[in-house]
């Protein structure tokens, strides 16, 4: 697909040089031309009179020396096309005044947070809130900083003895020193399919989803399985649809919390839906007509997958008849 890299978190050749994670890395944080960014409980500090763009602050900025988890050193991410160095800092030991847990815990989360160290058009805020509107850099240093995170967060303790972990090469390891065990940050593989039957594209909703809100069918890749079989497993699972021809497309990484999405289309081989209701609550074909009344606003049910998701994407392009 020619515009497969346009994808939202599709890449910004950022030079990544893993050559130089470990002792070389660590030791540039103190350099005076290093930047970071900053993530409270996963949400990146943007800024802006939209809030659309990513902050890049000093190393040294007092946010970190106040707020920096004792527990995550800052991690590595790459050297920017000067030469200096971009790190990511995880700030969640601070605590702003009236959290809203309850929000926090949503599907989407509204809220922002101030940190009083910073001007006050720095704000922290849901990555998907502003994922669309993002550079190409600024979504890759995101996405990277926000899943390399969860990864440490959820895997302190190695899988093997039980023993807690600790991080090494700059963020991308934790190391076990009562089994000597190397824990590399993990990727899951997810197709997500655009199911096409003449000129209907299959759709479908999860339970608890906002009301109106229906996506492409998607389903986790089984070890062992090709992209292929895992979408024909998947669509016949989800929603009884037999699937014959089945090509690539498109890949996003998708950080909530691991996930690379495979984009893949589908020509379906039957049209009568059986929804597995543990994993649809509904599942319907949508003509291409319709879908654009969906894509404008002016459907009285249904609502547009989020923009900057691969599925906006995958569906955008197949309207405007450009998936080759």
């Amino acid at each position: 697909m020619r515009h497969a890299e346009t994808v939202t978190f599709g890449g910004s050749a950022l030079n990544r040089a893993a050559e130089i994670r470990g002792s070389d890395a660590d030791a540039r944080v103190e350099r005076s031309d290093s930047r970071s960014i900053a993530l409270w409980r996963g949400k990146p500090l943007f800024c802006g009179e939209d809030c659309t763009k990513l902050a890049i602050l000093p190393t040294d900025h007092p946010l970190f020396q106040e707020a920096e988890s004792p527990r995550v050193p800052p991690i590595f991410l790459g050297l920017s096309e000067d030469g200096s160095t971009v790190f990511a800092h995880d700030v969640s030991a601070w605590t702003p005044p009236d959290v809203d847990e309850d929000k926090l815990r949503q599907f989407f989360d509204p809220t922002q947070q101030h940190h009083p160290a910073l001007p006050d058009d720095h704000l922290f805020a849901e990555l998907r809130s502003v994922m669309a509107q993002l550079s190409p850099r600024d979504a890759e240093l995101a996405a990277t900083a926000r899943s390399i995170f969860a990864w440490h967060r959820s895997h302190r303790f190695c899988s093997n003895c039980g023993e807690e972990s600790r991080m090494a090469q700059s963020g991308w390891q934790r190391n076990c020193p009562a089994c000597n065990t190397y824990h590399f940050p993990r990727t899951d593989p997810v197709v997500i399919m655009l199911i096409t039957n003449g000129n209907k594209v299959l759709m479908g909703r999860s339970p608890g989803w906002p009301a109106g809100m229906y996506s492409l069918l998607a389903g986790f890749v089984e070890p062992g399985e090709p992209i292929e079989a895992a979408v024909r497993r998947e669509v016949f699972e989800e929603a009884g649809i037999r699937v014959g021809a089945v090509s690539y497309l498109a890949s996003q990484p998708w950080p909530y919390p691991s996930s690379l999405m495979f984009g893949c289309a589908g020509q379906a081989l039957s049209e009568d839906i059986t929804p597995d209701p543990n994993e649809l609550e509904h599942a319907l074909w949508v003509s291409r007509e319709e879908m654009l009344t969906v894509f404008s606003g002016q459907h009285p049910t249904l609502k547009p997958s989020r923009k900057g998701a691969i599925a906006h994407f995958l569906i955008r392009n197949w309207l405007a008849d450009t998936l080759e």
